[in-house]
């Protein structure tokens, strides 16, 4: 299957991990050599609920048997869709009402911006440097990496940039900004959290100049830092919400929330002002639906707190300079890229799966289904302390 992975299969790196897949179950992956892999990245913060959770694999078999695609985006009234988004709304503060289902998180983040610029009738975005709101024309518009830019460009434009967590760049916050859009915890640059008041302070300045806040949540939200959106920990609330990765438990979702006066400008003036064929599938939504619904009454998020500090207390070592995030997104960092390089390859072979953050090249990702439990906690970390010790025995 490897040789005809990388013939037929469009690659991302020249250096795929290519490991060969039979099943997965829970926390842990298991390759057609039948070797057990303990799941450390849960499909880079995707599979909330581990793999092939129950409630999420019998809501995707009920609804197949009813139906599967039957109409663009917002023709038809559709069950999972309905209740789905109607769940997010009675979950989250007032001016989060109102849902639009896309694809995946980038999907999304397009559409906010559309939303935005609509809302406001201005055109200038303000991201931040070192952000990722992945890979689509309007969110790689978003990057401060112009290696990453110039083979696609020209980009969006009227995007313009300032430093996450520093006051003094919020006077570029002016009242020709259509947007700023932010991480609540900056993903691909380090799990960099916000400090202090900065939040706060964004807020108070969008609300100064008439700017929409858009707060991309498709990494911290779903219960991963023990709230059920990461931007609840600080006491702000956005203009528009994205959300994407874990929403699905493992299937492939995306949306954005606004006040439903806002949201509805997408539908006139001019009609159809973001469509898609895919979005709210019925499928997708009823795996979705049955994600929220166990992160909002499981009682799972409130295990964050407990399971971070455990990983914490585990994770020290003389090549672990310090472990950044929140919940269960975490980030080792080590001293230099090649450590962790040694580290996150030795522990595939060991049978734990860790992985790469985008733009900090000494981070080691932890980003673990929230179902994992205190012993596979231990077990893991065991196997990363073990290969760290070779790591710095072969240094000596």
């Amino acid at each position: 299957m490897k040789d005809d992975f990388l013939k037929f299969q469009a690659q991302t790196t020249p250096h795929p991990l290519a490991m060969e897949v039979s099943h997965a179950q829970g926390s842990h992956i298991y390759d057609t050599t039948g070797k057990e892999y303990l799941d450390f990245v849960a499909g880079v913060s995707a599979c909330t609920l581990g793999h092939c959770h129950p409630k999420i694999v019998n809501a995707i078999k009920q609804q197949s048997e009813k139906y599967l695609h039957v109409m663009v985006y917002g023709e038809y009234a559709q069950d999972p869709a309905v209740k789905l988004t109607k769940l997010l709304a009675q979950s989250l503060p007032d001016g989060l009402d109102m849902t639009y289902l896309v694809n995946s998180g980038t999907e999304a983040i397009d559409g906010a911006l559309k939303l935005a610029r609509r809302i406001t009738g201005r055109t200038q975005i303000l991201a931040a440097e070192n952000a990722y709101h992945g890979n689509t024309y309007g969110a790689l518009s978003l990057m401060s990496n112009k290696e990453r830019q110039e083979p696609f460009a020209p980009l969006v434009g009227d995007v313009g940039h300032i430093r996450f967590n520093n006051l003094a760049d919020l006077e570029k916050i002016t009242p020709g900004t259509a947007a700023v859009i932010l991480e609540t915890i900056q993903g691909g640059a380090g799990f960099i959290l916000p400090q202090g008041k900065y939040l706060k302070k964004v807020r108070q300045r969008c609300d100064e100049t008439g700017a929409m806040l858009i707060l991309d949540e498709i990494q911290p939200g779903y219960g991963r830092t023990g709230k059920f959106f990461g931007f609840q920990h600080y006491d702000i609330v956005p203009d528009i919400l994205v959300m994407g990765k874990g929403m699905g438990g493992g299937m492939p979702i995306g949306a954005f929330m606004a006040s439903a006066k806002r949201m509805r400008l997408l539908s006139h003036d001019p009609k159809l002002g973001h469509i898609t064929t895919f979005g709210g599938h019925p499928v997708i939504a009823a795996a979705a639906l049955a994600t929220t619904e166990a992160v909002l009454n499981s009682g799972i998020m409130e295990q964050m707190e407990a399971k971070e500090a455990l990983f914490r207390q585990l994770l020290v070592h003389t090549l672990i300079v310090e472990v950044r995030g929140k919940g269960l997104m975490l980030a080792v960092m080590t001293p230099s890229a090649q450590v962790t390089d040694k580290v996150i390859l030795a522990c595939q072979d060991a049978g734990l799966v860790l992985f790469w953050l985008l733009f900090e090249p000494r981070a080691i990702r932890i980003t673990p289904p929230l179902t994992i439990t205190d012993e596979e906690i231990r077990k893991g970390c065991q196997v990363i302390l073990d290969v760290l010790d070779k790591v710095q025995e072969n240094m000596v």
